[in-house]
């Protein structure tokens, strides 16, 4: 029997799933792509994509609890797209088998991956000619919440303003745990410059870059303090963007 706190995560995903695609401009046409879902979690997104009519869809993920309830959950309740999903727990950065995709999306997890450049360059490795990658992710760590809560700071900013050592420290004791730093929770502090630098020095064509898409009533104060530039870092919450492989010789599109 599925987990109840697993499929309440994953109907959560599935309404999501809408937010995601809206704040890309529109859901791409999946007809008979082949997509990578990078950090599909509990699976709704590669669901949603499958339905859309996609050929395949590979979600990986490296969590493998997560990898265990999407494959359980796509047997028991989505039969009928099992020849066109595929669920792995694996790492892309040591995966060769991984390749020829027309898409991948990514909603969520950018803002957990350590490695990132390399991790663009592998995207770049497995993309068919013309292929995109449709990404959406935040809280970014510079935020006021970009801890996800992980580091039990509590007030808005404190994981920025508290030492780290001492935050490590804490964790430990609380939780008899023996982290050494930030990342091991899974956060990787990316700033939000850092972002734009691996965006731009990447194999690809930026065609969509937007910041700080919500629909909250509080939003606009994060979006209003956000266009100050010293202000920027640390009232930017989200990245939405697309990119398209380069072709050769192709310029570089700027945001």
């Amino acid at each position: 029997m599925l987990n109840h706190d697993d499929v309440n995560y994953f109907n959560f995903g599935k309404e999501e799933n809408n937010k995601f695609w809206k704040r890309l401009g529109s859901k791409p046409n999946f007809k008979d792509k082949t997509v990578l879902d990078f950090g599909c979690g509990h699976g709704s997104l590669s669901i949603d994509i499958a339905i859309s009519g996609a050929k395949k869809v590979v979600g990986i993920d490296l969590e493998n609890n997560y990898i265990n309830f999407a494959n359980q959950n796509l047997y028991e309740n989505f039969n009928k797209l099992k020849d066109k999903v595929e669920f792995l727990n694996t790492n892309i950065l040591t995966n060769e088998n991984l390749k020829n995709f027309d898409y991948i999306v990514s909603k969520d997890t950018f803002e957990h991956s350590i490695n990132l450049e390399n991790i663009l360059k592998r995207f770049n490795q497995i993309l068919n000619i013309n292929g995109k990658v449709f990404v959406g992710f935040g809280p970014l760590y510079n935020f006021y919440n970009g801890d996800h809560g992980r580091t039990n700071a509590f007030l808005p900013w404190f994981h920025l303003i508290i030492p780290e050592k001492f935050l490590i420290k804490k964790l430990n004791k609380k939780n008899n745990s023996k982290i050494t730093k930030i990342e091991d929770l899974g956060l990787n502090k990316y700033s939000f410059k850092e972002y734009l630098e691996f965006f731009k020095n990447s194999d690809f064509e930026i065609l969509f870059f937007k910041k700080n898409l919500s629909s909250h009533p509080i939003a606009f104060i994060f979006n209003l303090l956000s266009n100050i530039k010293f202000l920027e870092e640390y009232f930017t919450y989200n990245i939405y963007c697309i990119l398209k492989k380069k072709k050769l010789n192709s310029f570089f599109y700027t945001i």
